[in-house]
């Protein structure tokens, strides 16, 4: 990901599409597409976050999606709909769902959210990487040979590093107060960031 994330709306009301463009523009490199088809054409691997319209002719948001995910396209996607949420949901593959009508405020905060669980994602997987080289390296080399070795030290050193950046980010996740209501979903206790 670029500094300037890259923003496709996906809105069959032009007006409406154009509005969230004007929004955003400042903040992101902004796409749009008026209906499904033109959002498949227009999403490729430089789109950070998908704004999505549920409800298109033609082509829906759920198709829309489906398809997103069945390429196995790497970018977050946020439901701005009028649909309200039903129990159909829990199967689709949405990041976030915002029900119209909505803020230009609360369009660059559901983006920022998103490209923070992006970051977040990114160094888990990086930590989890090196976690297991790590242990595989302790389990096949003795102490006195990983305390000899220069890749090994500098193993720990990023872990330690990347472990460091990992909690930051949660912590900045957690400051949040709909990431901080979720934990304590998730958790089933009371949770408070430091």
């Amino acid at each position: 990901m670029s500094d300037t994330p890259s923003v496709l709306i996906v809105e069959d009301e032009p007006d409406l599409a154009d509005l969230y463009a004007a929004w955003l523009e400042e903040e992101c490199r902004v796409r749009t597409a008026y209906d499904g088809a033109e959002a498949l054409d227009a999403i490729d691997e430089t789109i950070d976050v998908v704004l999505l319209d549920r409800r298109m002719p033609g082509l829906s948001g759920d198709t829309v999606l489906d398809t997103m995910r069945e390429r196995s396209l790497d970018c977050r996607v946020a439901m701005v709909t009028a649909v309200e949420p039903d129990f159909d949901i829990v199967e689709m593959g949405f990041d976030d769902y915002l029900v119209k009508p909505v803020s230009g405020d609360e369009l660059v905060d559901v983006i920022d959210q998103l490209l923070l669980r992006s970051t977040y994602d990114d160094q888990l997987r990086e930590f989890f990487a090196l976690a297991a080289k790590k242990a595989l390296l302790d389990d096949q080399k003795t102490a006195a040979e990983r305390q000899s070795s220069q890749e090994y030290a500098e193993l720990e050193d990023r872990l330690a590093v990347l472990r460091v950046r990992v909690d930051d980010t949660m912590q900045e996740l957690l400051a949040q107060d709909g990431y901080r209501q979720l934990w304590r979903d998730i958790a089933g206790e009371s949770f408070e960031t430091e």
